[in-house]
């Protein structure tokens, strides 16, 4: 019993600590630098840099410490979002998980100053940022969904200042990462919308309502295909451009189904598609590397 006991929250720890959206972002910075490095050195060099490991798992454990949190104060609201899916409160006690997060951000910072000051102090912010969006930020509208957004697309440019290189396509992967991640987040808000509204949150379907807010997603969608455009067109890489234009035609399935979503399941979907299309762009990474 004790073994099974131990194996199921292990699991519970897993699925709290949200381990599929950590071996994403762990893969994307490592594709990513592969894909930067180009030309420049082996693959077996950047297996052997463990200070880039150090880089890469200090930002998987500061990831992993924000869904702590994120849960942490969220119990009440997942109850009615997402009641099967809640862990904090029920597997695990509140006091542990809070003590958890605090280790955890400590280990990612510190390991972030090992590499460098500079992504040490960017670990900190980030730190910073995941505790002041799930302790008020989530709850307001638009900025929450933003500063996911931008924390998204900094797990890409720190390897700027790792690398010491301001690459335009790294650029774009950015763009890329903070758009997709943005309309997904709005569209989140839309799936969670019954759980938020019950618990005074301020997100922008419980302000403006869901038809409003599909429309500002819509116009979120084709500004953010206008500034990936712009950006391919700068880069002239033939490979990479035809890749983003295939992966428009799911794009534009997507679309598509947003303008007819109504209900719970229909976001719920959207949302898991727009991993699918984030999935596709951090594969180009490796398949069209330079």
């Amino acid at each position: 019993m004790e073994i099974s006991s131990s194996i199921h929250l292990a699991i519970q720890a897993l699925r709290l600590s949200r381990v599929n959206n950590l071996i994403i972002i762990f893969l994307t910075q490592y594709f990513a630098a592969y894909f930067l490095m180009g030309q420049q050195a082996a693959f077996h060099s950047l297996i052997r840099d463990y200070q880039f490991l150090i880089m890469v798992t200090s930002t998987t454990i500061i990831a992993a410490s924000g869904y702590f949190i994120n849960d942490y104060y969220d119990i009440k609201i997942d109850l009615i979002n997402k009641p099967s899916k809640v862990i904090v409160g029920k597997d695990f006690k509140r006091r542990p998980v809070m003590f958890a997060h605090a280790i955890l951000n400590t280990i990612g910072i510190l390991m972030g100053l090992y590499v460098s000051i500079w992504i040490g102090l960017i670990n900190s912010f980030a730190v910073f940022l995941l505790w002041l969006y799930s302790n008020q930020l989530k709850r307001m509208p638009f900025i929450g969904n933003f500063i996911v957004a931008v924390l998204t697309a900094a797990t890409l440019m720190t390897l700027s200042i790792y690398f010491r290189d301001k690459s335009l396509i790294l650029t774009t992967y950015a763009v890329f990462a903070f758009g997709i991640n943005l309309i997904r987040e709005i569209i989140k808000d839309i799936e969670d919308v019954q759980g938020d509204a019950s618990f005074g949150s301020k997100s922008l379907p419980i302000i403006l309502g869901v038809r409003t807010t599909k429309q500002i997603v819509m116009v979120f969608t084709i500004l953010f295909i206008c500034s990936l455009v712009l950006f391919l067109i700068e880069i002239q890489n033939t490979l990479l451009t035809t890749y983003f234009i295939v992966l428009f035609i799911p794009f534009s399935h997507f679309t598509f189904l947003l303008a007819k979503a109504d209900k719970k399941k229909d976001f719920t979907l959207l949302s898991k598609y727009c991993k699918w299309i984030i999935l596709a762009g951090i594969l180009s990474m490796v398949v069209f590397r330079i």
